[in-house]
Formats: structure tokens, sequence, C-alpha cells
């Protein structure tokens, strides 16, 4: 199993920096390259507790699709979203939020674990671990890019 753990420093509020974090249609323009979309579930809007969502997008040169339930949240400090079905053996996304005075300091811990025993524990440190890492360093810049600029109410409705 591999742990992800990043820091993003947002100058935004904290409420803010959360909902953008739930946002189906900021993902969205955040991971544009993959292609990747919402399929079922929540497909746009905020995305909030017990709601599902399925991706389809493009990684690896493959169309794959994850599925996920956010299956626990105390709004605005913490929300996790588990994979409940999708090509990972196991997929946990921890979303922390913490307010130090004008700045919001936002901190992703990532779980994963890859299928095929010794073949995707292989996979998990010569390719997933990087390649998930950047995607989520991508997400992150948008998301403070839409936080601490001027149209970030488009992505709350």
């Amino acid at each position: 199993m591999i742990r992800l753990e990043l820091l993003t420093e947002i100058a935004a509020p904290l409420d803010r920096c959360f909902d953008l974090s739930r946002s189906i249609d900021l993902h969205v323009r955040s991971v544009n390259w993959t292609g990747e979309r919402a399929i079922a579930g929540v497909t746009a809007g905020l995305i909030g507790p017990g709601q599902n969502v399925t991706w389809r997008g493009r990684h690896f040169g493959l169309e794959m699709e994850h599925s996920s339930r956010i299956t626990e949240y105390t709004r605005p400090t913490f929300f996790r979203d588990e994979m409940i079905k999708g090509g990972f053996r196991s997929f946990c996304h921890d979303h922390f939020f913490e307010e130090r005075g004008a700045i919001t300091l936002m901190k992703d811990v990532l779980q994963f674990e890859a299928p095929l025993h010794l073949v995707g524990w292989i996979a998990e440190r010569l390719v997933l671990r990087s390649y998930l890492e950047k995607l989520l360093i991508k997400r992150n810049e948008h998301i403070r890019s839409v936080a601490e600029g001027g149209d970030w109410k488009l992505y709350l409705q």
C-alpha cells in the first residue's frame, strides 16, 4: 500500500477551499488532460455526505472508470472519499482543511493499493505513485488558482 501526503497553502477562506474540493465541475476542469468526466451519481455541482460519483477518463492510454463515495464528512474541516468500484484493490482519499489566519492549509492523504499482488506492488512504486502525486499536485494548483481568483463562485452552485 502506498501513502501520499500533500500540503497546499491557499490564500482563501476555509469554507471556500472545502467546497471547491467537493466540486465535480472543478475536478473535471482540473484534470482536463485525462478527459475525465462524471458519468453517474453526482455529475455536477457539489458532492456531499453519503453521495457517489463515477468517473470515466483516460489514464495510461486506457479508458477507465472509478466510483467513489463520500464516507466521512465534517464540514468544513474534513471529508473522505473511498473507492467502491474501480481498478485498485483499495483507494482512500482524505481531505483535511485548517484555517491559519488568512491562509487555508489543505492536506491530502491518499492511500491506495494496486491489484495483482507482486505486479501491482511493482506498478505502485514504478508508475502509480508518481502519476497520482502529479495528478493531485495539478488538481491542487487548480483549486488554489480558482480559490484565490475571482471566478470561484462559478463552481459553488
